[in-house]
């Protein structure tokens, strides 16, 4: 079976490939941006695409795939400086995706899966009240909104064509090769920095980078997911402490942590103009994944422990190279 990954050079559409590409069941093909891809699988087959806008041509690209898995997006920017931040994702997110899904049925595509995102239910949960695939969405910033409108659209393109839409919502994706916070916490812990967080009694559902890929695998084929949208996440659900004990634990680092209480960092943060920082770390988002659980006989296979781990593992070969090479 011919599968197309767009977003092919990102953290997780790298990963599916590999995935893919020791399956003797899928051709894959990686649409990238760049001029290459390195270290990429020997059977991969990779196609140059000008980017992911309303123009874009997709036809050699999408030469006899029967399923597509569309990875690639604008991504979340922290302090967007954009002076029209919402018509950027748009352009992208939403006017890009459904170009592409567009010329999928033109092309006979089977399937259209799409990694959104759970920006599109909100930004927090009350504690042990999580999102489901049924709340109704209530993005808040102009990403969240725009996933929205492509789920919106693809829904659409879905009900007036054979192609069958799969919508994926995941968490906060952690794994090898992770960047962006996750990465600052495990520098901030490998270098033992004291870090006052160690009174945080709130709950976070995340998702390791082999359980989203592992998801995604299965909705490639199974027929219960078809026009249906799913949350994914790990099953279990960590506090930010909890989170940076472990991590400290798998570092062999043990967190420093100052048992500050949770509305003292939130007033802190606030007064600094870092309010939706102390969202992030002191608030919860928590999600119900028992209708991916139920529909597809899905169970996230790897184990937050394993999972921490392998993510460990990588950050500190990397950051014995670079001194190495320093």
């Amino acid at each position: 079976m011919r599968v197309l990954v767009t977003g092919a050079n990102g953290f997780v559409g790298r990963a599916l490939l590999d995935r893919l590409a020791t399956s003797a069941d899928f051709e894959p093909i990686a649409s990238i941006r760049s001029d290459s891809m390195p270290d990429r699988p020997e059977k991969l087959k990779v196609v140059r695409t000008t980017g992911l806008q309303s123009d874009t041509d997709w036809s050699d690209a999408l030469d006899q795939v029967s399923v597509v898995i569309h990875c690639a997006s604008r991504v979340h920017v922290m302090n967007d400086r954009e002076t029209d931040p919402l018509g950027v994702y748009r352009s992208v997110n939403v006017e890009g995706t459904l170009n592409l899904a567009r010329q999928a049925v033109n092309k006979g595509v089977r399937r259209f899966i799409f990694l959104s995102s759970i920006k599109v239910n909100g930004e927090s949960t009350r504690l042990n009240q999580p999102y489901t695939a049924d709340t109704s969405p209530a993005p808040v910033d102009p990403y969240g909104i725009s996933k929205l409108e492509a789920e919106q659209g693809l829904r659409e393109i879905a009900a007036h064509s054979a192609m069958e839409v799969v919508i994926i919502r995941p968490t906060l994706v952690y794994g090898p090769g992770v960047k962006a916070n996750f990465l600052n916490m495990m520098r901030w812990l490998n270098r033992g920095v004291p870090l006052p967080f160690g009174a945080i009694d709130n709950r976070r559902s995340l998702v390791a980078l082999a359980n989203l890929v592992d998801v995604v695998v299965v909705c490639i084929t199974h027929p219960a997911a078809v026009n249906q949208t799913f949350l994914v996440s790990d099953g279990e659900d960590l506090s930010t402490t909890q989170l940076l004990v472990r991590m400290g634990h798998v570092l062999g680092k043990p967190a420093r942590l100052l048992p500050v209480p949770s509305w003292l960092l939130e007033l802190g943060a606030t007064l600094l103009g870092k309010k939706s920082l102390s969202q992030r770390l002191c608030g919860s988002l928590q999600v119900d994944i028992t209708k991916t659980r139920e529909l597809l006989g899905w169970n996230p296979p790897v184990s937050v422990d394993d999972a921490l781990i392998l993510t460990a593992n990588c950050f500190l070969e990397k950051e014995k190279q670079y001194y190495q090479n320093a």
